[in-house]
């Protein structure tokens, strides 16, 4: 079997990521663990492609400026590998994704 026609009968990763999810579970457990890993290590490009890839399981950028009343352009920008959004851009990408910012206290962390 020749090499084009393996990878044409094989199916990509990200598109079964992106079928996974479109499950309202996966995808609340893949962006909780991106946010606990953004939290431990500080990663912001991760948890962005995190937030595109459910963007993209919930019907794409264009729904999602739709919802967001964001522009598309700065909505793609927002969450590429040079993004940095605002607090305010990052909380409607969440309510536009179905989520909301919520603040909660570390574990083992005394108050103080």
């Amino acid at each position: 079997m020749s090499k084009t026609k393996i990878l044409k009968n094989t199916k990509s990763y990200h598109e079964e990521l992106i079928k996974s999810l479109r499950k309202p579970k996966e995808a609340n457990l893949y962006l909780r663990i991106a946010m606990e890993e953004y939290h431990e290590d500080g990663d912001v490009e991760a948890l962005l492609v995190a937030l595109r890839n459910i963007a993209e399981a919930k019907g794409g950028m264009s729904k999602l400026a739709k919802k967001t009343h964001l522009n598309r352009q700065n909505l793609y920008y927002a969450l590429s590998k040079k993004g940095n959004p605002t607090l305010s851009t990052l909380d409607l990408i969440l309510k536009g994704l179905g989520y909301k910012l919520v603040i909660q206290p570390e574990e083992n962390r005394k108050a103080g």
